[in-house]
């Protein structure tokens, strides 16, 4: 048996009798408030041979089926443990002013900074509505596999997993999830707050002890609705940036099947400022999506940028590249295309720094004079 392991932040209610040795995550947010963050890690058992025929399986659209992957793994929860970090913090203490030793979330930065001094990348992954936990984790665990496919360097997927209801009932958990998706976006908009934090204080202490600071990448994938939190996260990194900016964190940032406006990007749109987050932003869309209409016209939402793309695309920010998957995708449903085929080979292009018109990509300009937007072939 093959084990690998997961990162998480979480700011679900815990399962079972000890916080820090969880059966799981539920449905519902931290007692201690929607904002409370838990850090942690999954060890996940699996078989290596029969996840390495769903990572040289056709998809349909390219090789490697990441969404069998996902459902094989799901199915070997039973199998799995969790270690949440420990936290020792006063609650009526602001988090400046507390040891910064105690916070959970600091064993995590440690652990992930050692590993990128030693060559890895990091990915942070938000997913979508109608997720439980361990379907979240079971994700997670198949990008990070299939990412690392003919790699020379190795990625680490961090998970970040909101309280998504995880039942689809029609209507209800859809807007039950909008809601937690809303108060969740403030405890990301926090993490990534922490982490700017924790990113500034290592390279005063790189730079103290004359040590040459880590240069590798960290990256950002949201899928669905992952990106609405992502919204609400930057609402709450701009209160607390120097002029509102954002802070400059990620390289690669990756808007899949997302289920916000297509309009978020216009000058007075919520996600406008994004660019300034990372150094480039790709959105994939596909309009044979099936999530994408139901949100349309079943819960009263305008078009969703992950079924048509942005509706201004000409006047898009240089920085962000909008990719139409529609002519490849196949699928009864087509939401989770990014884990599969010839759209997370892309992924995989842009993480290996290579440019967007670069020849061996599979995508090609959609129209002559928009240099960002194209369609994949």
């Amino acid at each position: 048996m093959a084990e690998l392991t997961l990162y998480y932040a979480t700011n679900r209610r815990h399962r079972g009798k000890d916080q820090w040795r969880p059966r799981g995550y539920g449905y519902d947010p931290s007692k201690s408030g929607s904002e409370n963050l838990r850090f942690g890690k999954v060890s996940l058992k699996y078989d290596k041979e029969k996840a390495d025929k769903y990572l040289t399986k056709g998809s349909g659209f390219g090789v490697g089926d990441g969404e069998e992957l996902a459902a094989y793994l799901y199915r070997k929860r039973g199998q799995a443990s969790i270690e949440a970090f420990r936290e020792q913090l006063q609650t009526d203490v602001a988090d400046t002013e507390q040891d910064r030793k105690k916070f959970g979330s600091s064993r995590a930065f440690n652990e992930l900074r050692d590993k990128m001094q030693a060559g890895c990348e990091v990915l942070i992954y938000i997913h979508g509505f109608n997720v439980d936990w361990w379907e979240a984790v079971s994700a997670a665990a198949s990008l990070q596999m299939m990412l690392n496919r003919d790699r020379d360097r190795d990625l680490l997927v961090v998970l970040f997993s909101w309280p998504s209801d995880g039942k689809a009932i029609p209507y209800w958990s859809y807007f039950s999830d909008r809601s937690d998706a809303t108060y969740s976006g403030a405890a990301m908009g926090r993490g990534i707050l922490k982490l700017r934090d924790f990113l500034i204080q290592a390279r005063r202490e790189d730079a103290r002890a004359g040590v040459e600071p880590c240069r590798q990448s960290i990256h950002l994938l949201c899928h669905s609705m992952g990106n609405f939190v992502l919204q609400k996260a930057l609402e709450r990194t701009r209160e607390f940036s120097s002029g509102g900016k954002p802070p400059r964190i990620f390289d690669q940032v990756f808007l899949c099947a997302a289920d916000v406006a297509d309009n978020v990007f216009e000058p007075d749109g919520p996600m406008r400022r994004l660019p300034e987050l990372g150094q480039q932003v790709t959105v994939y869309h596909n309009r044979g999506d099936m999530a994408m209409p139901v949100s349309d016209y079943t819960k009263g939402n305008t078009d969703r940028l992950g079924w048509g793309g942005a509706n201004r695309p000409a006047e898009l920010d240089g920085r962000v590249h909008q990719v139409d998957c529609s002519p490849i995708v196949t699928g009864l449903v087509e939401h989770s295309y990014y884990l599969c085929g010839k759209v997370n080979d892309d992924i995989r292009q842009s993480l290996d720094g290579i440019a967007p018109e670069n020849e061996a990509r599979r995508r090609k300009p959609v129209r002559h004079g928009w240099p960002n937007v194209w369609r994949m072939v």
